[in-house]
């Protein structure tokens, strides 16, 4: 390695560390600030819906290390006659739907930031099941944590859902073309889509279509 690549990484791991750093710092911060929002949230999840407020499931992180990934709860646990829950659209609550459209739901995410499960930005979490069934390519997405909003969610959010190989493109050019003005870019531009009330349905959830694995290349 020359001089000049080694300058190089020692920044990129010096940039790496403050965004550490600054992730629990943030997260810590708004925790204490956003706590009575939580608790508010957490009470009319509780009357709406009862029992589980918060919805926890394995998630792969960096490396595709599973975490237990954390969101307030959106669907009831309502049943068919055959004791089979019911499909995810006749489960959405309106208040669950309103959770979804604020962002809400994301909060607890959070306490995943604070633990250093997740960051404030990067590809967001999917299912554990989807690990095998990516490409070489578009599991590249694991080299960084992942976040609570990304590359991917400021650059089409609802809009992508199904297209797959577009998601991971996008993620895949955040890892490659990370810094810190990056994440800062895609904190702010996320806020101003939350204040808009666009949908943010995230590729993972329950509502999501399922990845099936790759039609093509990314």
């Amino acid at each position: 390695m020359n001089a000049k690549n080694f300058q190089g990484a020692n920044f990129k791991n010096s940039s790496r560390f403050i965004k550490s750093v600054l992730d629990r710092l943030i997260a810590a911060i708004a925790l204490i600030i956003v706590l009575p929002v939580l608790l508010l949230v957490a009470i009319a999840i509780y009357i709406y819906m009862g029992n589980p407020i918060v919805f926890s499931q394995p998630r792969p992180g960096k490396d595709g290390r599973i975490f237990t990934f954390y969101k307030f709860r959106t669907m009831t646990d309502e049943l068919d006659k055959e004791g089979n829950l019911l499909p995810d659209e006749q489960r959405l609550t309106a208040f669950g739907q309103f959770l979804r459209e604020t962002s809400l739901d994301e909060l607890p995410q959070l306490w995943n930031v604070l633990k250093g499960d997740m960051s404030l930005v990067g590809p967001r979490p999917l299912l554990v099941q989807y690990l095998d069934r990516y490409t070489p390519e578009q599991a590249r997405r694991h080299h960084v944590q992942p976040g609570i909003t990304g590359w991917a969610q400021i650059n089409g959010r609802r809009l992508l859902d199904g297209c797959w190989e577009e998601k991971f493109r996008l993620d895949i050019w955040y890892v490659d073309n990370w810094s810190l003005w990056l994440d800062l870019k895609i904190l702010v531009l996320t806020v101003f889509k939350v204040l808009k009330k666009e949908n943010i349905s995230q590729e993972g959830y329950a509502t999501g279509e399922e990845f099936q694995g790759s039609t093509g290349k990314v």
